[in-house]
Formats: C-alpha cells, structure tokens, sequence
C-alpha cells in the first residue's frame, strides 16, 4: 500500500493488536436489543444499527400508488398467501409429552393461551416448548393466482383529525397524525385514549415519548408499573431486535432489556404479552456434543432447550421459509434436458462453474458460495441452462447488482448462445416478487420458471426468503450464490449463513480468486488478517488524518482532484464509504462537502438540484443510486440505473439522500472502479470484521483508506466478527430434512 494516490512514500504495515486487547465484549454486545439512534434516522438498507430507526412510509399521500406502495402491497399480498396455505396444512404434532418440572409447566400455560386461557402464574420461570411441525410429505400447491397490487388506502380526513386532536391533549406533534392513524388503523383515537402506549406501534417512536403522552393523558393513573406499558415496551424491544436482525429473543435477554426500559418486573411484562397474543414463545432443543447410550426417550428428555420469544410475523416467516427449503432438498428437481445434456455442459465449463453445474443437475437446492470474481460461475450456469431450454432467470438485490451481471454476461461472450428476448432472464428480487420483473406467475401463483438463481444471497432476510421459496413452483430449482464474508441483510434473519451452517444441500465453493492487489487484500481480511499489499499501480493506497475534519477534507480532495488526475478515474466513479450518516464524518457531512465541491446548487427542492448523486430508498431494506433530473410540481424527478423515478415531495424526506457516500450496508451488491473508504476516529468502537470485507471489497480498479481510526482497524478485522443474530431457521429445518449433512 501507499499513502496519496500522487506520492510514492511507503505507508508502514499495520501493527497486530497487543496481546490480551479484549473486544469480544463489543461482538458479544450484538445479542441484546438494538437501540436506534434519536440523532438521524437512517435510509433503508442500511442494516442492523443504522436500520434501527427504520423508514417510513406517509401515508397521507395522493391516490395515484407509488413504486413502493405497490411493492409493499404485492409482499402484503404474498404474505396472506402464506398464511392461508399454512392454515391449510395438518396440524402440528403434540410436542411435549417428554417434558417434565417447570418446562412442561410453561408449555401447559402457552397451550392455556391458545385456548383463550390466562397463563398459570408459575408458567415462566422456565423455558416453554412450542408445537412442533410435522415432517410432512410435500405440501400441496396453492391454486389460488396472484391478486394485483393494491396501494394502501391513505386514511380518511376525519380519522387523521381524530387522531389530531388526541395528540394536541398528550402533547405530541400533531404532524404525526397520519402515521398513527394509518398504523393503528380504526377507532384510533379511543384506543390511544385508552391506552396511550399504542403510540410505541408507530415506527420512530420511543418509550420516553410514550411515557410523556402517557402521563399528559393519564395524568395520576400513569404509573411506571402499568400492565399496557409493560406489554407495549416488550413488543417495541421485539421489533428493536428485529431491525438489528433478530426473529426472535432469548428470555433473559429480553428481560434484561426490559428491565433497563425501567419495567418494575420483566418477567410478568413478558408473561403478559404471551397472555395477550402480542408474542410468540418457542422452546427449541439444542443439539447435544454426543447421543447418550441410555436410550432415546431419555435423550430426548434430558436435551437442553433454549426459550425464545418472538413477533408472529418473523416466526410464520422462518417456518414458511424452513418448510420452502424443505420441499426443495426433499423434492425431485423437473427434468429439464437429460443427464447427458447436463453432464456434456459441465464437462464444457472450466473449474468451479463445472462443479455447480453437476450440482444443479440433480439438486433443488445449491449453494454458491465466492467473492466478486465468482460471479463467471452463475453467469455460466444461466447461459448453459437456457442453451439446454431450461427456464432459468438470475436475481440480483438490486438495480446496480442487476446492470452488472447483465455486463458480465455479455464480458464472457458465451458460444451458442439462444436467441435471446428483447430483455435478458435478469431482474431483481423486489421486482421478481412484485411481478414488475421477471417471467410473471403461472395459472397457481407460481413463478414461471425452472431455475432461479439468486446472487448476493446473503442480502436475504427472512421475509423475503419465505416469499422467494413459497413462489417457486414443484420441480424448480434454487441457487443461492453470494459471498458469505460481507454484512448480513438489513431485515431479520442469517438465511444464507443459516443454510451454510445446516450443510442439508450441496455446497460449491468457488475457487476463482479475485484479481490484482485489492483482491488479495480483501481475502485476507475476509480470514482475519490485514497484510501490506504489493500495490505498485497504486491500486490500494493508505491516507492517514487526525481527526474527523481532516478526513473530510482529504476524502473531498482525493475524489475531486488526486484519483481523477492519479488514477485516471473521474469522480462520478468513484465512491465514498464511511460507516455511519451520523457524526463529523458520516454521510451527512460527507454528502455536504461533496456537494458544495462537485455539484453546487441551492438546493431549492429539499436540499436537492438537478443533477445531485442520490441514495434512494423506496420501501425499507433497498437502497437504489441515482441521480436528479428536475424537479416540478409532481415531485423529485431521478434516474436510477436508467429507469425513471418521480418521489412525491412529501416522501423527498424520508426515502432520498444525496449518494455521494454512502454507508457499507447500502452498498453491498455493487462495485465502483473506484471507492474511498473514510475511517474516522469515531467509528472505531463500530468496526467489525464483516464491514472492513464489505467496504473495501466495493472497489474493482482503486481503493483509498482515509485512516484515522489507528489500531482499531486490524483489531476489528482479526478480533471482531459479525455480530450475533439470534434465529430458529436451522432448528426449524433439523426435523425437517432427515438428510441433513
């Protein structure tokens, strides 16, 4: 490495951490709750810590229905399907009838609450077993088609007045009106009167806020010890824990939580919330080291178990996800082409892409597993299964991800390609499901196709996996690819990794490295070290700064001047990475400098001129790179990997950021030729393993490291891991997949 792109001084090799140096107290943080920051409120996809303050949609909006609207609705419509489906399955197996002492006592009381009963007072004290589903033969297909999206109704003028006049009596802004009458739905006004703390359900909303509109209402009869308040926090903790990529909680992680939001006993908070179906409890066995020889009743008896809690949209997400996985490892994949055909396309492909081929053949489910480089793999699989008259489409999680596979297909020059169609077999996740993208359903509901190749895989979260595999049809085929060393998805859940772990399908590892001196640098930090790298074309370059306003100036520098005349890369290629909006040196201040310097306007339509680099954010989770074309009375007018947006001026706010920096959360998927990663001396303490890989793997031709974080960046990359999630998905598949490894 070297220091500016336009010196040639060597930068000294990072010192290894001292001995003893402890930061395993900061990866093991990651297990409680998430705490969204009151200071910014985040775009989606962000992930866990900077996704905490979510995004949200207005709903006092026009009636014409947005992109996102429509999104949201079709995943809405998608997700009833689910439920209908799992109601129509047989029902569970009593679970249970081994257990003995407390633990039988608590699944006594969850069974006492689907009948409409109060729990048994004793009932938590310890973990509680939740029904278990059967391993069942293959489900039987929905046959109902997919409804047409529908936006969301915006609420009616009376109800939002409603809602107005009960916020003006608790002293809360009456401009949240129409969030909290569109979130809390009917009768909203004398359910807030009556319970004040339904005010937590409305994204961005905190506890202490609760508690003041509590008090302004209640007046004397607000207590600290309140039933409604104790239930109302624990849900709010539930989807706190969610937006930091949790399905679920462990008990005493829950009530540790609960007890810093000052509830006087957590345990009858979470008791109270089970009572009242506001959450789910779980009881999940644990694996064993070693089977005992005492026989298997006893073995099931005496296993350890483990006590979860969780939200029922994230628990029927995971169990509709385990039981789509499940059909299809245990399923037959259609015969598409003959064993011979495949066998003869595989023995025409080099290396790595041989091997997957050979695995889709016979498996409906794949996983792929490579860095940026990888990606020839799939690439070459897709154009061998269409040669074969396979009906396979590629899925990237965004619009960037998309463009750049469309190119390397067309880099690799494949022979014998088929007559293609007018549009390539690639689309997007989001538009594969909304049906915007992609081959469309079929007469069930079904995708229609035979092969559906995922790549960035580890973007998924739960939610979107379950829509994913509930979507596909019987017979189809499912590869997963992606790179396992960058951040997890913004949404709850560790799908890929999950599934990695579980080993229940075939696994290709792809051994195509990526190239040149960014590669190996990236590699190693992908297993935990950070070497001094041959960069001789100045491909990876160290800028060191000592504090947060030096680091600005120098990254302002570096992308309108040193690496356009050093590098030969102008500045509308080249972005910049920081890890969080917040602080002296996040995006926002970023975004400001870079502004000012390479596109000054004054900003006349929310901050935001005609062509301005932005980050736009349709529904939570996804963030799309563009830029402003104009602006007029229908709202801001962008460009996004070439198709055009309109956002309504009243949703400028909330989904559209300038994109010159951008964190590494919204930028997974994509690359630049090149990226200039700022490490301000405040983001040490948010350094981790994964987000160093992600980061600086984001650049293909030049890397620039604004450093100023000293030795917290080698300690993050070869002490601080990924933070934990906590998940069912791999114990929900056990039972499920008899197979399994």
């Amino acid at each position: 490495m070297t220091t500016d792109p336009e010196t040639t001084e060597t930068a000294p090799r990072p010192e290894k951490p001292e001995d003893g140096a402890d930061t395993r107290e900061a990866a093991a943080a990651g297990a409680q709750p998430a705490e969204p920051s009151t200071e910014d409120a985040p775009a989606a996809g962000t992930g866990e810590s900077e996704a905490a303050a979510g995004t949200t949609e207005d709903q006092d909006s026009a009636a014409q229905p947005s992109e996102a609207e429509a999104e949201l609705a079709a995943q809405q419509v998608e997700r009833e399907r689910i439920e209908r489906r799992k109601a129509e399955k047989k029902g569970p197996i009593e679970a249970g009838g081994k257990l003995s002492g407390k633990a039988a006592d608590l699944l006594a009381a969850v069974r006492a609450v689907e009948s409409g009963e109060k729990p048994v007072a004793s009932a938590f004290s310890e973990p509680a077993p939740a029904p278990r589903r059967p391993s069942a033969p293959e489900p039987v297909r929905r046959t109902e088609p997919v409804a047409p999206p529908v936006a969301a109704a915006a609420p009616a003028a009376e109800a939002v007045g409603a809602v107005r006049a009960v916020l003006a009596g608790g002293g809360a802004p009456e401009a949240l009106a129409p969030q909290v009458a569109a979130a809390l739905g009917e009768g909203v006004d004398a359910r807030l009167r009556a319970d004040p703390w339904q005010l937590l359900r409305v994204p961005g909303v905190r506890p202490e806020q609760a508690d003041g509109f509590a008090r302004a209402l209640l007046g004397a009869e607000c207590s600290p010890d309140d039933e409604r308040r104790a239930r109302a926090v624990t849900v709010w903790l539930l989807e706190q824990a969610a937006l930091a990529g949790h399905t679920a909680l462990e008990v005493p992680a829950l009530e540790a939580a609960l007890a810093q939001r000052s509830v006087p006993d957590p345990e009858a908070a979470v008791h109270s919330t089970i009572a009242e179906g506001e959450a789910l409890v779980f009881q999940d066995a644990l694996e064993t080291a070693a089977p005992t020889d005492s026989g298997e009743d006893e073995e099931d008896e005496n296993r350890p178990v483990r006590v979860l809690i969780g939200l029922e949209r994230y628990a029927l997400a995971e169990e509709s996800l385990a039981d789509g996985l499940a059909r299809l490892i245990n399923s037959v994949p259609k015969a598409d082409g003959s064993a011979e055909d495949w066998d003869r396309a595989a023995s025409s492909a080099r290396g790595s892409a041989a091997e997957l081929l050979r695995a889709v053949a016979g498996h409906g489910l794949v996983l792929h597993t490579g860095g940026e480089a990888s990606r020839v793999e799939p690439a070459t699989l897709l154009h061998e299964a269409r040669r074969l008259g396979v009906r396979a489409w590629a899925a990237t999680h965004s619009p960037a991800g998309r463009d750049l596979f469309a190119a390397l297909l067309t880099r690799l020059d494949l022979p014998d390609a088929p007559a293609e169609p007018t549009q390539p077999a690639l689309a997007t996740v989001a538009g594969l499901l909304s049906g915007a993208e992609g081959p469309g359903r079929d007469a069930d509901g079904a995708l229609d196709l035979d092969l559906l190749i995922v790549l960035d895989a580890p973007q998924l979260d739960v939610e979107t996996a379950a829509l994913l595999t509930e979507s596909l049809p019987d017979g189809a085929r499912l590869v997963l690819s992606g790179d396992p060393g960058v951040l997890w998805s913004a949404g709850p859940g560790r799908v890929f990794a999950d599934l990695l772990a579980a080993r229940a399908c075939p696994q290709i590892a792809s051994r195509t490295p990526d190239p040149g001196p960014i590669g190996d640098l990236v590699s190693a930090i992908g297993v935990g070290e950070l070497p001094q790298v041959d960069a001789p074309g100045k491909e990876v370059v160290i800028v060191p700064v000592r504090d947060a306003g030096e680091a600005v100036h120098r990254t302002v520098q570096l992308v309108a001047d040193s690496v356009p005349r050093a590098i030969g890369i102008p500045a509308e290629e080249t972005q910049v990475i920081t890890p969080g909006h917040g602080g002296a040196a996040g995006t926002r201040a970023l975004n400001a400098a870079l502004k000012e310097r390479l596109n000054p306007g004054p900003g006349r339509f929310g901050g935001f001129d005609p062509g301005d680099r932005i980050a736009y954010s349709p529904v939570p989770g996804r963030t799309v790179p563009g830029r402003v074309v104009k602006a007029d009375a229908e709202g801001l007018h962008l460009e996004c990997s070439g198709a055009p947006v309109v956002v309504r001026k009243e949703r400028v706010e909330q989904s559209v950021r300038h994109g010159w920096a951008l964190t590494a959360h919204q930028a997974v998927g994509q690359q630049w030729r090149a990226v200039v990663v700022v490490l301000p001396g405040d983001a040490a303490q948010t350094l981790t393993r994964p987000w160093v890989y992600t980061a600086f793997g984001r650049a293909d031709r030049h890397l620039s490291i604004v450093h100023g974080v000293e030795q917290a960046l080698p300690r993050a990359v070869t002490e601080i891991p990924a933070k934990p999630r906590t998940t069912r998905l791999p114990v929900l598949l056990r039972p499920q997949i008899p197979t399994a490894g």
